[in-house]
């Protein structure tokens, strides 16, 4: 038994020697076989490579060459051309020594011509002197003598020619001006078009029956009298069917008394306590919508910016009236003015039509009211942080401040062309006629003058003058005189033209 296991293990371990030398024999062959494969590859593709080196190097080669070649060829090009410049700098060179010695020759010439000249000139002088001396000898006077009467002469005549000069452009100034000025004022006042309406100091209250007025009134008056004191309103009730009147000069007074008037009355219960509490509601109400209506015209005219007391004071024009005209309507419309002026004359149309809108806050404002109404809505605006161009063209719409800004003056012509329209203001029939009498009685007080007229509703005065006493230029002066007269004596709206008639008539009778 022992002894098979032994034969065994020795079969094995020499078939394993057997198997391995075996192996190791095919191993061996198959890594020689494989390198030799890889050196054959190797080879292969080590001739491959040499061959595309050589490929690029040649085609490096030719492209090097063509460059070579290329700049052979610009430097034979430059190598022309610096020929070529070097030849006319040689001939330009050879040109130019030719000249220098034929300027060379030409100077000797000059130079001998001036001294031929210098000769002459001294003989001219001398001949001059002779003449001078002969025509002093004959006229008697001396050469500055002469030479201050000519120059007198000539200075005389050359003033005469500049005055009819500078005359005949100021009259075509003028003509291109007023045309000019006219063109850009009617089409502002064609593009601008609003409502006319005169405000006036009383509203009428319409009721159902007679028998509520009796309840108005109360006993002994009482509902009636405490309706004024809370409202600051004169209520007349008479005869006039359905209707009482409400009087009052604050517009604003007058609404509150008539929404007040209408709660009141739709409610049933009128007595004392009723009516004070209605009263208060009503004028929160109103104020209220004075603070609205500020607000609606600021956005409606594009305006931003504006302080909310401004923006109140705003609103407070919607129940203010100046002669008439209701105060909100004419600041719209002068904005809108303002507006299309300044785009005509290419100037802010922002600036300009905020100007316009707030020049008349002044008449609504409770502080100060003695000073006049452009100097307190100039404080106001200051007050309120508003641009100084804008203070300016307010406080400068009637002339109490000087005007800084070339808003200034449009907003006063704006202001003027709202107020100045037909119907668009009120006055009273004695302050018309006295302005008419002053404006005829001032023309009266220039000597000369023989009659007046104030026509077109005061907008014209025409003055006769005799035609004996005033030359055509005192009648021009007259106007002048008498227009900047008015201007600083008088308070007028819109303008006044005024025209100086100087005619001479000849009258003869056939019998």
């Amino acid at each position: 038994m022992v002894l098979t296991i032994i034969v065994a293990l020795i079969g094995f371990v020499v078939g394993g020697g057997v198997v391995w030398l075996l192996l190791n024999t095919a191993l061996k062959n198959r890594s020689k076989k494989i390198i030799r494969e890889a050196e054959v590859e190797a080879e292969v593709i080590k001739k491959d490579k040499i061959l595309q080196a050589k490929e690029k190097f040649l085609a490096m080669k030719a492209e090097n060459e063509k460059e070579i070649n290329q700049r052979n060829q610009k430097m034979a090009v430059a190598e022309n051309r610096i020929r070529q410049k070097e030849q006319s700098v040689d001939q330009k060179s050879n040109e130019l020594q030719r000249r220098s010695k034929e300027l060379d020759v030409a100077r000797e010439k000059l130079d001998k011509q001036v001294e031929s000249i210098d000769k002459r000139k001294e003989e001219i002088e001398k001949l001059h002197k002779q003449s001078i001396e002969k025509l002093e000898a004959i006229t008697g006077m001396s050469s500055a003598q002469a030479k201050e009467q000519l120059i007198e002469s000539l200075k005389a005549e050359a003033r005469t020619e500049a005055m009819s000069y500078v005359n005949d452009i100021m009259d075509e100034a003028k003509i291109n001006a007023n045309k000019e000025a006219k063109k850009i004022v009617l089409q502002t006042i064609q593009r601008v078009a609003t409502e006319t309406a005169i405000e006036n100091s009383v509203t009428i209250f319409h009721i159902d029956s007679d028998e509520i007025k009796g309840r108005i009134i109360g006993r002994e008056g009482r509902n009636i009298r405490a309706l004024e004191a809370a409202t600051g309103v004169e209520i007349i009730v008479d005869d006039t069917p359905e209707a009482i009147v409400l009087s009052a000069f604050d517009p604003m007074r007058r609404e509150i008394a008539r929404l007040a008037l209408h709660q009141l009355v739709t409610d049933g219960r009128i007595h004392p306590a009723r009516i004070e509490e209605v009263v208060n509601k009503v004028r929160k109400q109103v104020e209220e919508e004075v603070l609205e209506t500020g607000k609606r015209t600021s956005i409606d005219l594009s305006i931003h910016g504006l302080h909310p007391e401004l923006i109140k004071l705003i609103g407070k024009m919607k129940y203010r009236s100046s002669y008439g005209q209701n105060l909100l309507q004419h600041a719209r419309e002068t904005a809108n003015l303002c507006a299309v002026m300044a785009s005509e004359l290419g100037l802010n149309v922002k600036k300009a039509k905020r100007a316009g809108l707030l020049h008349d806050i002044g008449k609504v404002s409770d502080e100060e009211p003695e000073l006049p109404h452009a100097i307190l809505g100039m404080k106001l605006a200051e007050k309120y942080k508003e641009k100084p161009e804008i203070c300016n063209a307010i406080g400068a719409h009637h002339d109490e401040v000087e005007m800084q800004t070339l808003i200034a003056p449009i907003v006063q012509v704006c202001d003027a062309i709202s107020g100045a329209r037909p119907g668009a203001r009120r006055e009273i029939i004695e302050a018309y006629i006295k302005r008419l009498n002053d404006l005829e009685n001032m023309a009266l007080s220039y000597p000369g003058v023989i009659k007046t007229y104030a026509i077109q509703a005061g907008r014209e005065l025409r003055v006769i003058v005799g035609s004996e006493k005033i030359t055509d230029k005192e009648a021009e002066t007259i106007s002048y005189d008498l227009a900047r007269k008015i201007q600083t004596e008088m308070t007028y709206p819109g303008q006044v033209k005024i025209t100086v008639i100087r005619e001479t008539r000849a009258v003869s009778y056939a019998k």
